[in-house]
């Protein structure tokens, strides 16, 4: 069954409870340095746009535009941005193959967890770039699922993992993204390129709790449990096993979790 070109995790609300939890803190800390007050921001593959807004307090009042392919989730997003009264703050969809924006648009465009999901990842920073003021800033961010580390090693952890990453790439996508963005950037025509990486780790009771509640939920109902179910990939008793899994990771009082993420600095 061709999947391609789908978004992996869908908008399930288990997906959201994830990504609402990340700030620009801690997802583009390399980032944030760079960033001055007054500064245009294009934000792609923004979800539900906490990130987003915390961009947005600090280039404030430089404008952002947050986009997204998935309409609804910019209502999610938007919601964020008034909740935090942020008033210079825009949204649309857009697709970052093709982003209707003209040419020296932006200060800085920024992508987090977005390479790893579209179809051509070269095109999509040669979009970036060229949507990019002369001088500005393209960054880039994603996770490397081969590179996770967990303790207690649960089997049925290591098939959540191989099935995920047959998944992802059943949809045209590349869950090792984070060890590719420096290729990346450098066939899609950057010379000034600062590659960096960091780390998400859980390993508190409160992570912990959050991780593997929210994974536990995810494989069960998410985007990704219904392609791996209508694929044949695995059956709903695996997908329950895998759920258990996740909740006796949490539960261990010594579980231990790394997610590492490649990162990306480049001048236009």
């Amino acid at each position: 069954m061709n999947e391609a070109h789908r978004y992996t995790h869908g908008h399930h609300e288990s997906v959201l409870r994830s990504h609402q939890r990340r700030t620009a803190e801690d997802s583009a800390a390399y980032l944030l340095p760079h960033l001055q007050p007054g500064s245009s921001v294009l934000d792609i593959g923004c979800g539900p746009g906490t990130i987003t807004a915390d961009l947005a307090a600090r280039v404030a009042p430089g404008p952002v535009l947050a986009v997204d392919q998935a309409a609804d989730v910019l209502d999610v997003a938007r919601a964020e941005a008034e909740t935090r009264a942020l008033s210079n703050v825009s949204f649309a969809t857009a697709d970052v193959h093709a982003l209707g924006f003209p040419d020296d648009s932006f200060d800085v465009v920024h992508a987090h967890q977005v390479m790893q999901h579209v179809a051509d990842p070269v095109l999509a920073l040669r979009e970036m770039k060229r949507v990019c003021r002369p001088g500005g800033i393209v960054a880039a961010r994603d996770a490397d699922y081969a590179g996770f580390i967990w303790f207690p090693r649960f089997p049925e952890l290591d098939l959540w993992l191989d099935l995920y990453e047959r998944a992802a790439r059943a949809n045209g996508g590349e869950p090792d993204a984070g060890r590719r963005l420096l290729s990346w950037a450098r066939t899609a025509g950057f010379d000034d390129i600062t590659p960096s990486g960091s780390v998400w780790c859980y390993a508190t009771p409160e992570t912990r709790e959050w991780w593997g509640g929210m994974w536990a939920d995810r494989i069960l109902r998410s985007g990704v449990a219904d392609q791996l179910l209508r694929s044949g990939l695995a059956t709903a008793a695996q997908l329950g096993e895998i759920s258990a899994a996740w909740l006796a990771w949490a539960a261990a009082p010594d579980g231990w979790l790394l997610m590492p993420h490649g990162e990306i600095l480049c001048r236009a």
